[in-house]
């Protein structure tokens, strides 16, 4: 009798158990499915759909459930790839793998994409012909690269009553480098700082 009682127990344990489980994974595969763009399997409820095979046969219109019976004789899922249409149209594929080829695309294109950064070159006033020639360089450089650079000119003291200066020195620079680059705006003053931003005309690929 207390092997008896032990194992009908460990029945409705196991029952509860694999109950339990088998709710945790409905709300997790709910809550992921909620992430993505698409619905997918029991998540469709509409009345009839236009079904389009994993191999891109159309299937014809059905009902939702007889298309999601095709989806589980085929060991796919049934997934919704145009929610407005009349009716709407499902797919059978494996979303799983789809999800993962999508990601690996959207990885590849994002590693090859060229970020514009801001490259920041100063200078003063009385910059003298050798430094404004390496600093020239260095944006010529940035600009080769694709990004975008910002030239300062910095004013200290009587300097202020003298910005004439740095404005020209700001549009020389900018002549210097209209080969790479186009001057996005004329040279503004700022506190004790003016300056150019110069874009690159053609972006590294």
């Amino acid at each position: 009798m207390v092997n008896s009682a032990r194992l009908m127990c460990g029945l409705r344990c196991g029952r509860g158990c694999l109950f339990a489980s088998a709710y945790l994974f409905f709300i997790w595969r709910c809550v992921t499915i909620a992430n993505t763009a698409h619905q997918i399997n029991e998540e469709i409820r509409d009345r009839e759909v236009r079904l389009i095979g994993a191999d891109g046969a159309q299937l014809g219109v059905m009902s939702a459930r007889e298309a999601q019976e095709r989806a589980d004789e085929a060991g796919l899922d049934l997934v919704k790839i145009s929610p407005t249409a009349t009716p709407p149209v499902c797919k059978l594929m494996d979303y799983g793998k789809y999800r993962f080829e999508q990601a690996k695309r959207e990885k590849e294109a994002k590693k090859n994409q060229h970020v514009v950064e801001i490259k920041e070159v100063r200078m003063s006033p009385g910059i003298d012909i050798g430094d404004f020639n390496t600093k020239l360089r260095n944006a010529q450089k940035f600009l080769a690269e694709g990004n975008r650079v910002k030239v300062t000119v910095r004013f200290r003291g009587r300097e202020m009553a003298h910005t004439d200066i740095g404005r020209k020195l700001l549009l020389d620079f900018a002549e210097q480098c209209a080969e790479l680059s186009v001057l996005d705006k004329e040279p503004k003053l700022e506190g004790r700082h003016m300056s150019i931003f110069l874009s690159a005309k053609t972006a590294k690929r």
